[in-house]
């Protein structure tokens, strides 16, 4: 299904090719096509040129790029123009289509983009359970810490976001269920196609999709009155004055950050803040050089290491 999924809006070239190409498509990340550039796939955290039954590599052209933006866009790019502007389309699943091209403006802002030039698919995956080891350290008397998953780019951290967000809505033997409030600003941890959730986010979520983190944190504590509010890739000025506007209000805060270190974030202003005021309690950084989703280490709000991974062979996020 997942498989299906995704070669349905495939030019008919690269899907031949994929069908042929990928047995397993729980391990495919990223499908990148690029006119007149070899097509390029992230296959289990590599990077892999795909290539013809000769080993000649696939070369993307201007028109698998158009048959592709028909399928996606159900043969109306127009109806999409909400959407376009982000520079992305969800698709059924909660997989996220990425464009790049000619961008169009009106009066200082984007309105939409037009000759599609590269078009990057990134595949959803959730891994249930992925989340169960980092609940022991995360936790204390069945209350959740506010915990940040710091992350290099394509190491796991939405996946693992999202099973945390799962298991704390329904709950578990470490918490009772709570509710979750989700600003999902790109589509990426609901995945939501046509405003309901393709993912998995448990029976006491609620989610704002679309919306940007700053405003919706705050709608949410307004609206909806979250015990826990979750966001993803935080980092602007105005992230960090809604979370400490969140906490102050008696919510628990879980983000993912781009990074590679704690000590990383304290050279960026805005949230060397957070990290020197102890706002997190937790920060879980996330790794891929064995795999992707390995957990690096879990620090406490001192970053002292309470718990550091012992590789399994078999994959688990």
């Amino acid at each position: 299904m997942q498989g299906d999924r995704i070669l349905n809006i495939l030019p008919r070239g690269v899907r031949l090719l994929l069908k042929k190409r990928i047995t397993d498509f729980e391990y495919l990340q990223e499908i990148r096509l690029r006119t007149q550039r070899p097509l390029l796939l992230i296959y289990d955290g590599e990077e892999i040129f795909a290539e013809r039954a000769r080993g000649e590599p696939y070369i993307v052209t201007k028109e698998d790029l158009r048959e592709m933006v028909d399928y996606v866009s159900s043969y109306s790019l127009y109806a999409y123009e909400q959407e376009m502007k982000q520079g992305f389309i969800t698709i059924e699943g909660g997989h996220r289509i990425g464009v790049a091209g000619q961008v169009i403006i009106e009066a200082g802002k984007v309105k939409n983009i037009k000759h599609i030039s590269s078009v990057n698919v990134r595949m959803s995956h959730e891994v249930i359970g992925c989340a169960d080891k980092v609940f022991p350290y995360i936790t204390r008397q069945r209350e959740l810490y506010h915990t940040l998953i710091i992350s290099p780019p394509r190491c796991g951290k939405t996946t693992l976001l999202r099973d945390m967000i799962r298991q704390i809505s329904d709950g578990n033997s470490y918490l009772k269920g709570k509710s979750v409030g989700v600003v999902d600003e790109r589509s990426e941890i609901g995945g939501c196609y046509m405003g309901v959730a393709q993912n998995q986010l448990g029976i006491r979520t609620d989610i704002l999709d679309g919306c940007p983190k700053a405003e919706g944190m705050i709608m949410l504590i307004r609206s909806m009155g979250p015990e826990v509010i979750a966001v993803d890739e935080i980092g602007a000025e105005e992230d960090v004055h809604a979370i400490e506007y969140a906490m102050h209000c008696g919510c628990r805060l879980i983000a993912t950050v781009h990074g590679q270190s704690v000590e990383e974030l304290k050279k960026k202003p805005v949230l060397d803040r957070l990290i020197r005021e102890k706002r997190f309690e937790r920060y879980i950084l996330l790794g891929n050089q064995t795999r992707v989703g390995e957990i690096f280490g879990i620090y406490d709000d001192r970053t002292d290491c309470l718990f550091r991974e012992r590789l399994p062979e078999k994959r688990i996020c």
